[in-house]
C-alpha cells in the first residue's frame, strides 16, 4: 500500500499552479466595483506612491492624506466620500513632531474621526526594539498583526527607512516588498508610499516601483520658492490610472499656520509644457513621439492636449 503522504504529494503536485477563466466566465463574474479611498487619487485595493526631494513636505502631505480618510474629509482638491480606518507607519520622525503635526491638523479640520481608532500610528519613539525591515517576511507579518486591528489604508512613511535590505536601484530587491503589496490589495487594503527622490527628480532607485502604482504623485518645489515660505509645493500626478480633465492638472500647494492650528491652500498652475506639447501636435506628431521626444509620460500628454483643446489651442 502506497504511503497516504506520498499519494497526497503527488495529488498536489498536478494540480495547475495557475487558474485561467474563459473571456465569457470573466465577463460572467459579479466583480464589485472599485470604490474610492480618497478620490480620484486612491481607489480601494490602490497602490500609490508620492515622492520628493528632501524637506519639500512629504510627512505634512502624508499625514493630512491620514487624517482626511480617517475623517472622510477633504485636502488639497481631493476629498475622501466616507471615513476608513487607517494605519500609518513612520519610519524618521520624533514623536514629539508627529504629535506637534497631527494637533495642528486636528485642530484646524472640520470633520474628525468617527472614533480614536480610525487612525493608528507607529513610530520609532514609542516602540520597544527597532521598527523591523518592511522587505522581510518578519517585518511584514508584524504590519499584518497590527492591520488586523483593522485597516483600509496603509501609510508607510517612508521607503528609504521602513524597506532596509539590498540597494534601491536594484529591482530584485524590490520584489519581496512589490509580493508583500499586491497580496495587500487582494485583501482589499490600499497602500499610500512616501518615497524620495532622486538627483533627476523621478523616484528614488528601480523604476520597477512604479508598475504596479495606480497613482504616482510627485511634489516640486516652485522656482519662485523662498525658505520662509515652509511647505509650499507644485502637485503632479506622474502616473493617473483612471484619472483624466481637471483632477489630473498639476496645481499648487502651500500650508498656512495660524492660530494653532494647519491648513492647506490650493491654486491651479498652467502646466509650463503646454506650449511645448502644443507646438509638437501642430506638427502632427503623435503621443508617443511627443512622450519619446520630450520624456513626458504619454498619460500627461494626453491630459494637457485635452486641455488645450478645451481652451481652443488645438482643434477639437
Amino acid at each position: 500500500m502506497k504511503d497516504v503522504k506520498l499519494i497526497d504529494l503527488a495529488e498536489a503536485e498536478r494540480q495547475p499552479r495557475l487558474k485561467s477563466i474563459s473571456m465569457d466566465q470573466f465577463l460572467a463574474m459579479k466583480i464589485p466595483l472599485r470604490e474610492m479611498v480618497l478620490a480620484p487619487i486612491i481607489p480601494t485595493q490602490g497602490l500609490v506612491m508620492v515622492f520628493a526631494e528632501r524637506g519639500i513636505g512629504k510627512t505634512h502631505v502624508a499625514l493630512s492624506i491620514a487624517y482626511a480618510v480617517a475623517s472622510g474629509g477633504a485636502v488639497f482638491k481631493w476629498s475622501a466620500p466616507v471615513p476608513r480606518r487607517v494605519l500609518y507607519i513612520d519610519g524618521e520622525m520624533p514623536a514629539a513632531t508627529m504629535q506637534e503635526r497631527l494637533t495642528a491638523i486636528d485642530a484646524s479640520w472640520a470633520t474628525k474621526p468617527p472614533a480614536p481608532d480610525f487612525l493608528r500610528i507607529i513610530t520609532p519613539d514609542l516602540q520597544d526594539k527597532p521598527i523591523p525591515d518592511l522587505s522581510s517576511a518578519e517585518g511584514q507579518a508584524a504590519i499584518d498583526e497590527q492591520m488586523a486591528l483593522g485597516c483600509d489604508l496603509l501609510i508607510l512613511d517612508n521607503l528609504s527607512t521602513l524597506c532596509r535590505a539590498g540597494r534601491e536601484n536594484e529591482s530584485e530587491s524590490w520584489i519581496p516588498v512589490q509580493e508583500w503589496l499586491l497580496s495587500l490589495r487582494k485583501r482589499g487594503i490600499s497602500v499610500l508610499m512616501i518615497h524620495h527622490a532622486g538627483k533627476g527628480g523621478k523616484q528614488r532607485g528601480t523604476s520597477k516601483r512604479e508598475d504596479v502604482l495606480d497613482t504616482s504623485i510627485k511634489l516640486l518645489r516652485p522656482g519662485s520658492y523662498n525658505p520662509i515660505e515652509g511647505a509650499r509645493f507644485e502637485v503632479h500626478l506622474e502616473k493617473a490610472r483612471g484619472i483624466s480633465g481637471e483632477d489630473a492638472m498639476p496645481f499648487e500647494a502651500k500650508l498656512e499656520i495660524r492660530d494653532g492650528g494647519a491648513a492647506w491652500s490650493c491654486r491651479s498652475i498652467e502646466d509650463p509644457t503646454m506650449p511645448t506639447i502644443v507646438a509638437l501636435t501642430m506638427q502632427g506628431m503623435s503621443t508617443r513621439d511627443i512622450s519619446s521626444a520630450t520624456g513626458i509620460p504619454k498619460t500627461n500628454v494626453n491630459r494637457i492636449q485635452a486641455k488645450a483643446r478645451s481652451d481652443g489651442l488645438l482643434d477639437s
